[in-house]
């Protein structure tokens, strides 16, 4: 949105200051400045000329040679690269020795071996309008050789170019920008009533409106014009059309836009004498149903779209956002049905969207323009219109469609303050509220108040929105930067950061996290050696995932498989993730495992894995029962425990199983129901100080039936080792037909030492025959040699 600070001035004649000064207050309000530019300076030595004559350049095909007369009768050789320009018309020449307004000296110069003696200008070059490609074409009748700027009227000014946000539909207008920056400079604003003469028969018998879709139609006013003008329009009205970047067009066309981006309210103007019986409808349209709109492009329409239509419901335009040509003013037009009206914002942001319309008609129209203005548009555009000859038939016709009340908001200082941050009374709240039109009513036994929101801020509705207003006018910038006071926001609950905590110590053991597939195929279970009951997906997306899974076990015998196929042999992979091991009625249940698989390791290792799990997580009497597992080797394959509950179940994958994946070494396997791990019983870390003296290691071998777990003999060790005993550990399993059917051979290591002394041989041999002792007299064991 641009506006130039004279405009804004016709709304606020107090608005002064420096122009930079004026962008940070507009920036302040929300309406950050993109860019600030002085118009109407650096024009000096550029005049009006003529176009005597245009002819190819000899020796280069995208310049051409134009004479021209600047106001002396000799023709002057410009060579030029737009060729928009035809003999006789007038053209702004940039004379030699000229300073153009982006700091360009214009010199005389060859150009391919032609003298150039000056340079045409195009608007953008001189800061009228946009357009880079052409000449700028300036209207007969200006006196040759006389400076652009006087001919034109051009006077030095400011031109904001302001970035307008959604929520913003008021300052999508000079006049809205003006209340606010009048606000909060403290100046007086007014709009000033236009005065209409009203002459000849009443609009009401020329004219008549009905809407048939109120809820799309708020409000739809017409007014009827006689003896409008079909000449250009006056040269300070095309100068700010310009400035804003609009082209002028003709008179019509201009004073249409120059409301709309004064007042902020789109109108279009019908011939009337192509209306018949000066009737119109809004209707939505039919499906199907086609328009051919003023850019002469057929559009099918949807029963989205809204419609205009005339005595025999014929579309003769697509509402907010362009007008169709069957009606459309050209030099002929004598008598205009002037509209101006409020459309539904979603219809139209739909509508534009989809025909790729967009226009600063809907783009208003989009935010939510403003009912209640539509009288004072077709006034103003009747008020300018008087001044190039036109003639207002008396009355304005004024349809309504529905219009909902709104009713008044509550605020509450209190409230206000603790969102801002400020320590505003109400008054004061008060006082930054009505210049922007936010009436007021305080109460006398309360200091909360009430609010009317006005009509030109659709975007506002709610407590919380008037507060963004207070706070706006009042300046963000002077409200103080704190760290708002709350709980500790983002923390990781206790259970996060245990699990946390296992998957660092895993990534730390060299263990890679994997993530299959959570879905598994028909058969996946069963493959892996699960049985086949998990619960099958109705609405699958593909067959292949259409099972859920009951294990973490097949997604990653998946990954081993794939890794082993591609000679990557060894790997080590777990996975954090969430299984349903059954069904039953209602939801299924569900709950998150850990599993590991260690590719190319027996079930030891998956046992070692779990104990140093076990000791690093603190759990309280970690322990293994032997026993079989389905899928995983029967004779190497036990139960999990933690705090004397099962948990999981660790070992060797069945061959069988290792088989059915083409796995052609050993695996062992680790799977644990990570939530009730996490809530097991916890106890602390115990320390003991370490002894200062030499410590003696024995090494003890046991044959145990198989269905007594390492664990348990570690145990019995532990308590027979007494207070000599620092530690005890497993390093190796051995299982052979010497040693009889249905036993293994378990080696442990067994660290004596005493914090006070050095043990001698007959202690350390003592605490060593306790040990063994112990374990055959409770587990059927025999000492090996």
């Amino acid at each position: 949105m641009k506006v130039l600070l004279s405009w804004l001035r016709d709304f606020a004649p107090d608005i002064d200051g420096d122009p930079e000064q004026l962008a940070e207050v507009l920036a302040d309000l929300g309406l950050a400045v993109e860019e600030l530019s002085h118009v109407g300076r650096g024009l000096d030595g550029i005049v009006i000329a003529e176009v005597l004559a245009t002819r190819p350049h000899p020796d280069a095909d995208r310049i051409h040679l134009v004479d021209v007369d600047a106001g002396d009768g000799e023709a002057l050789q410009v060579c030029c690269g737009a060729f928009n320009m035809a003999v006789g018309d007038l053209v702004p020449l940039a004379t030699v020795g000229t300073t153009m307004p982006n700091g360009i000296e214009i010199a005389r110069r060859k150009m391919r071996g032609e003298w150039s003696n000056g340079m045409l200008c195009s608007g953008a070059e001189i800061g009228m309008g946009d357009d880079h490609e052409g000449i700028l074409i300036l209207e007969q009748g200006l006196s040759l050789g006389v400076p652009l700027a006087e001919a034109l009227g051009i006077h030095p000014d400011v031109l904001f170019d302001l970035e307008v946000n959604p929520n913003r539909p008021d300052a999508m207008s000079v006049m809205g920008v003006a209340r606010d920056l009048a606000a909060r400079l403290g100046v007086p604003f007014s709009i000033a009533s236009p005065e209409v003469v009203e002459t000849g028969m009443p609009a009401a018998e020329r004219a008549s409106v009905s809407i048939a879709a109120p809820d799309f139609c708020q409000r739809f006013g017409v007014r009827v014009l006689d003896n409008v003008p079909s000449g250009p329009s006056p040269r300070w009205m095309a100068n700010r059309l310009l400035a804003v970047g609009q082209r002028p067009i003709n008179a019509v066309v201009d004073l249409s836009n120059y409301v709309m981006f004064e007042l902020g309210q789109p109108n279009h103007t019908y011939d009337l004498d192509l209306v018949p019986g000066g009737e119109l409808g809004v209707r939505m349209a039919h499906r199907g149903e086609e328009l051919i709109t003023l850019d002469g492009t057929a559009r099918v329409l949807t029963t989205y779209d809204g419609v205009i239509v005339n005595r025999d419901d014929e579309a003769i335009g697509l509402a907010g956002v362009m007008g169709g040509a069957s009606t459309e003013i050209s030099a002929d037009t004598r008598s205009v049905l002037l509209e101006a009206a409020w459309w539904d914002p979603m219809t139209i942001a739909r509508t534009a969207r989809r025909l790729g319309l967009r226009s600063e008609a809907s783009a208003r129209f989009e935010r939510g323009a403003d009912p209640e203005i539509i009288p004072m548009a077709l006034d103003r555009f009747a008020e300018l219109a008087a001044a190039l000859g036109s003639t207002t038939a008396p009355g304005m016709i004024d349809a309504t469609g529905n219009r909902p009340e709104s009713a008044p908001v509550r605020v509450r200082p209190e409230r206000v303050n603790s969102i801002l941050g400020t320590d505003l009374s109400t008054d004061q709240m008060i006082a930054l509220l009505e210049p922007i039109g936010f009436a007021c009513d305080s109460g006398e036994d309360s200091q909360d108040f009430n609010v009317t929101i006005p009509s030109w801020r659709l975007d506002s509705s709610t407590e919380i929105d008037v507060i963004e207003e207070v706070g706006r006018l009042h300046g963000f910038s002077k409200i103080a930067r704190t760290v708002p006071v709350t709980e500790q926001a983002g923390a990781l609950t206790p259970q996060q950061q245990d699990r946390r905590q296992v998957q660092r110590l895993l990534t730390g053991m060299g263990i890679s996290e994997a993530m299959p597939l959570p879905f598994l195929a028909p058969g996946d279970l069963a493959r892996a050696g699960l049985g086949d009951d998990g619960i099958t997906v109705t609405n699958p997306l593909v067959a292949e995932e259409s099972i859920m899974r009951t294990s973490l076990r097949p997604g990653l015998l998946k990954a081993v498989a794939y890794n082993a196929a591609r000679r990557t042999t060894g790997v080590s992979l777990f996975e954090v993730g969430r299984v349903n091991p059954g069904g039953g009625e209602g939801l299924p249940d569900e709950h998150e495992h850990l599993a590991v698989v260690l590719a190319g390791q027996e079930a030891t290792a998956a046992t070692t894995l779990w104990r140093r799990l076990a000791r690093h997580l603190t759990v309280a009497r970690p322990g293994v029962v032997n026993g079989p597992v389905d899928g995983l080797h029967p004779g190497r394959s036990g139960q999990v425990l933690a705090d004397g509950q099962p948990i999981g179940a660790l070992g060797e994958i069945d061959p069988q199983v290792l088989d059915a994946y083409e796995i052609d070494e050993r695996v062992a396997w680790l799977e644990v129901d990570l939530g009730s791990l996490l809530a097991a019983d916890r106890g602390l870390t115990p320390y003991r100080a370490p002894s200062r003296y030499p410590s003696s290691d024995v090494d003890l071998a046991f044959t145990v039936p198989d269905e007594v777990s390492a664990d348990e003999v570690a145990a019995t060790i532990a308590e027979a080792g007494g207070e000599l005993l620092a530690t005890v550990a497993l390093f190796d399993v051995f299982r052979s037909d010497q040693l009889g059917e249905g036993r293994r051979s378990l080696a442990f290591t067994l660290r004596f030492e005493a914090p006070d002394r050095t043990l001698n041989d007959a202690e350390v041999a003592q605490a060593r025959q306790s040990c063994i002792d112990a374990v055959t007299k409770a587990h059927d064991a025999t000492l090996r040699g």
